[in-house]
């Protein structure tokens, strides 16, 4: 990480100076708020910490709980995620403690002896290396622990207001300058059960699968329950099951299948295990399905190996639902594009389905962080209204492709050995469709934030509409090996990676012309969506990636807009120039043309654009269509 660039910092770096409203930020909840945030699970919390970052915007976030959550009901934390934690700067951290998945096992009826469980196939957990990042398993409550102290720490300090729940919630008629106003009720503390107000111009309602925001705007969630049922435990137990610690499918002849996962911690486990078929009369008695009777059941499954449970710190049933809320913001249908939305739906309060997916807590922190810097860009004047629109557009989209996943997953899981149409049917299924549990099969259809594809060509590894997909790089002022991708934090910033043509660096290039074209012309993007007295790289965080080895390249030759001053004492900054790594190339690894190519990255990761380093007046267009001139 980057610092010093203020003055010399002696402490923890990643407590950032407070600014902004975050100077006197009040103790209470005031009467009225940029942005309010009611929920503070991952949806939430992620979207806090974003906006965090912004400490010219009022964000307060309300939450029904009296305090921390202590045990979370997820804890799945796919590849995709821990991307997103190294952009929040925790990843190392969390990664440290968790457990790291890298394998599942398949067991199935022994074929000689129905009645016992054997091993079959032990794929790797990310077979084709689809990511860097590993896929663990940590508490929510950690998850959560972390992007509140991001929160705390950025220079906004925002912090949830525990034991406040919403009662009601209204949206002016007319939104151009208008306030929503939001009822809330003192669910804990020495106000309990009094009510107040509060004026937002903006509201994320983030507070779970019974959401009082979503009833209040009059979005339905719309799907259907697959009348089975699970019982999930987390469990501290003795067993002679030898792959208890490892993630396993499990498939018994005739009592229901296990999806068993390992904890973090060395001990601790969560069984999911299949209750079966839930009658239609059955009214919810399911439910009261007890801890003992599920330890039974698991062990019918997994015989002739034995489950003896010494403690159970959590369990739960749940019958499988898969809905989708109608719409992800408070504009109806017919009204899209006439008015602005003021209130947005993210997580569970939008998208319900099972846990055996791993999906829910990672797919509700790409809501959260999605909304976040698009509310961050509008309220700041650095976009126009309009972004907001392709909030529910984009991620409304990914919620049915997760359901759509999920209700197959389920239903595979669900079913006998033998009416599988092969063997190996569940395992294939698992590897084949390995992109999407890992979090990077999201691929956003053009908008005024996504370009075309007519440039694909120039870097195929990077689609447009998909995340950045980093790749080895080598530092040039230093050497060291870096990851291009990582070095991106969640600072709301639009990233532009310039990838040079084949000339030498210090010769006439394509690359130099482009570079002196964004540093210096009348129509550069950069001079048009910098303000005045702002960093050269506050907006557009614009680097090179050389061909060439680190070696000849001499850093004071390379063109200034990648060397720009930043800080009170304008210092260069020495981390956006960068070569070839030659045992790993980038533009071998990502398909880059070596004529030269400029990929457009958005403050959340994803590609929004790919284009030749010659298409100069197109980067500016793009960018002039999701950013609007500074004041």
């Amino acid at each position: 990480m980057q610092f010093h660039h203020h003055g010399y910092v002696t402490g923890d770096p990643h407590l950032h100076p407070a600014a902004g409203y975050g100077l006197e930020r009040p103790d209470e909840l005031p009467d009225e708020v940029d942005v309010l945030i009611v929920g503070s699970g991952p949806a939430g919390m992620i979207a806090a910490a974003q906006l965090a970052q912004f400490p010219g915007i009022r964000t307060h976030v309300v939450e029904r709980r009296a305090g921390r959550l202590e045990m979370g009901q997820a804890d799945g934390i796919q590849a995709r995620s821990v991307e997103t934690f190294q952009a929040f700067g925790f990843a190392e951290r969390i990664t440290a403690e968790a457990y790291r998945i890298t394998e599942m096992a398949f067991w199935k009826p022994d074929p000689e002896h129905p009645e016992h469980i054997v091993r079959g196939a032990v794929p790797p957990d990310d077979p084709d290396g689809i990511s860097e990042f590993p896929h663990l398993i940590v508490n929510q409550a950690r998850v959560l622990d972390y992007f509140a102290e991001v929160a705390a720490n950025a220079p906004g300090r925002v912090r949830p207001d525990h034991g406040l729940e919403v009662t009601g919630l209204s949206v002016p008629e007319d939104t151009g300058d208008g306030f929503v106003t939001v009822t809330l009720r003192h669910a804990a503390g020495p106000h309990e059960g009094s009510e107040r107000t509060v004026r937002a111009r903006y509201v994320i309602g983030a507070d779970g699968a019974h959401s009082a925001v979503r009833q209040a705007i009059g979005r339905k969630p719309v799907g259907d329950k697959a009348n089975h049922a699970w019982g999930v435990m987390d469990v501290l137990a003795v067993t002679d099951f030898p792959d208890v610690r490892t993630k396993c499918a499990i498939q018994s002849h005739d009592g229901g299948s296990i999806l068993l996962i390992p904890r973090e911690g060395g001990f601790l486990a969560r069984w999911y295990v299949d209750l079966g078929e839930v009658p239609a009369d059955d009214g919810g008695r399911v439910r009261a399905t007890t801890p003992d009777e599920i330890v039974a059941r698991a062990n019918r499954i997994i015989h002739p190996y034995t489950l003896d449970v010494k403690d159970v710190p959590w369990h739960s049933v749940y019958e499988v639902g898969h809905r989708v809320t109608d719409g992800f913001d408070d504009v109806p249908a017919e009204l899209t594009g006439t008015r602005t939305p003021r209130v947005f739906l993210a997580g569970d309060a939008c998208h319900t389905h099972s846990a055996k997916a791993g999906q829910g807590m990672n797919v509700s922190m790409q809501d959260g962080w999605n909304i976040a810097w698009k509310l961050a860009h509008v309220l700041t004047g650095r976009a126009p209204e309009s972004l907001l629109a392709t909030y529910s557009a984009e991620r409304q989209v990914v919620a049915q492709q997760l359901i759509d996943f999920d209700r197959e997953w389920s239903r595979l899981m669900a079913t006998r050995p033998e009416d599988l149409p092969d063997p190996t049917y569940l395992e294939d299924f698992y590897v084949k469709t390995a992109e999407f549990p890992c979090g990077f099969m999201t691929r956003y259809e053009p908008s005024m934030i996504v370009a075309g594809t007519e440039h694909q060509h120039l870097a195929t590894g990077f689609p447009v509409g998909k995340r950045f997909k980093s790749a080895p790089v080598v530092r040039v002022a230093d050497g060291n090996p870096a990851h291009l991708g990582h070095h991106a934090r969640a600072d709301g910033r639009w990233r532009v990676y310039a990838f040079a043509d084949a000339a030498a660096p210090d010769e006439p290039s394509a690359l130099r012309d482009w570079a002196e074209w964004l540093g210096t012309a009348a129509g550069s993007p950069l001079l048009r969506h910098t303000p005045r007295g702002a960093d050269p790289d506050a907006v557009l965080d614009v680097k090179v990636v050389y061909q060439q080895d680190h070696h000849t390249i001499e850093h004071p030759s390379v063109p200034g807009v990648f060397r720009p001053r930043v800080g009170p004492f304008g210092l260069i900054d020495y981390e956006k120039v960068y070569a070839a790594d030659p045992a790993q190339d980038i533009f071998a690894l990502r398909g880059i043309d070596r004529g030269g190519a400029v990929v457009v990255v958005r403050p959340d990761q994803y590609v929004a654009a790919v284009l030749p380093l010659t298409a100069r007046e197109e980067l500016a267009a793009f960018l002039a269509g999701a950013l609007l001139p500074a004041t």
